[in-house]
């Protein structure tokens, strides 16, 4: 493997910030009430969390798409199967009150991790790409914890 560019994890870094906000807002009051005041109640807690979730699970979904291209026959086609089941595991998994959607997004991103592998293994994804995905899904899986746990 190679060493993830720095600007793929700058920019993934960047993404990890709306999950350590939420957490960071369910674990300090003053964090919590300073979100609520300027940015709006949807900004906090778990409810940054799980929406920004939602989307960061569908976008990449379109990145799995964009690796799959790369695949011919059968790969191809497989590829691209799989390569919505994380924007279909958020839409219908996310429901239900935030600890069970919390609960139910970190299984989306663990199981995301593995298709990020097999991609990777398939060689359509950059040989970095797994060192920037586990960093990263273990980052999101930490703050989600927090709003699951609390």
């Amino acid at each position: 493997m190679t060493q993830i560019p720095r600007s793929a994890l700058i920019l993934g870094l960047a993404g990890v910030i709306p999950f350590a906000w939420g957490a960071l807002t369910l674990l300090s009051d003053a964090a919590s009430q300073w979100g609520v005041d300027v940015l709006g109640p949807r900004f906090v807690g778990p409810y940054v969390q799980l929406s920004y979730g939602m989307v960061i699970l569908s976008f990449m979904s379109g990145v799995l798409w964009g690796f799959a291209t790369k695949a011919r026959g059968a790969q191809a086609a497989t590829g691209y199967i799989l390569s919505v089941i994380p924007a279909l595991w958020a839409f219908f998994m996310t429901g239900g009150g935030p600890v069970s959607a919390g609960m139910n997004l970190i299984f989306g991103f663990l199981g995301l991790l593995v298709l990020d592998f097999s991609f990777w293994k398939w060689n359509l994804a950059p040989s970095w790409w797994m060192h920037l995905r586990l960093l990263l899904t273990t980052l999101v899986v930490v703050c989600l914890s927090v709003g699951v746990v609390l």
